[in-house]
């Protein structure tokens, strides 16, 4: 049978450390694509990534029978990510968006409609990345990292209700901004 997070983080937390690895492994790349959809800097989410599970070992003994993991987990990478923030704000982060397409024996018009979807998705990137660090955040925690409403209202200390209300307003600005860049850029062809 398969142990849940909360069991492994419990154990861990009453020194059984080796089991923080299957922790690890579970939810690394979970981490590492929030910190990405928040920054847009690789190098940054990886380094913000292995913080993260430092400070989970370091604080531990935080960890109690009443608690969720990924709401825990998640508080921790947004305390992370906030002290990152502030030990580097003169420093400007300038996300650089690749789009890499391989013509494997694709026809062409399925290469081009793999192109525009990439660009679309790249673009979605971008837009995201110009959304305020709040909205951002709401979005990422609810659509990419599939947190329920209820596990984000406890994570900012705030009602359900309001957590729905900011995400599809977060949801509108984003589209707002999508549909700028996209008509910027039928412009500009």
């Amino acid at each position: 049978m398969e142990s849940t997070d909360k069991t492994l983080m419990l154990a861990v937390r009453d020194g059984d450390v080796d089991k923080f690895g299957v922790l690890f492994d579970r939810h690394h790349r979970r981490l590492f694509e929030f910190f990405y959809r928040m920054t847009g800097d690789r190098t940054a989410s990886e380094d913000l990534v292995q913080d993260v599970f430092l400070r989970m070992l370091k604080y531990r003994e935080s960890f109690s029978q009443n608690s969720e993991f990924r709401a825990w987990m998640y508080h921790i990478a947004r305390t992370a990510r906030i002290d990152r923030f502030r030990k580097r704000q003169g420093e400007a982060s300038s996300p650089v968006q690749h789009i890499e397409s391989a013509c494997d024996g694709k026809s062409s018009v399925r290469l081009q409609e793999q192109i525009e979807r990439d660009q679309q998705v790249a673009m979605l990137e971008r837009a995201l990345l110009e959304l305020p660090n709040d909205k951002r955040e709401l979005i990422v925690l609810a659509r990419y990292q599939e947190m329920k409403y209820e596990q984000i209202a406890s994570l900012l200390g705030i009602e359900v209700g309001a957590v729905k209300t900011r995400v599809h307003r977060a949801i509108a600005e984003l589209r707002h901004v999508f549909m700028r860049m996209s008509g910027e850029k039928s412009n500009a062809l």
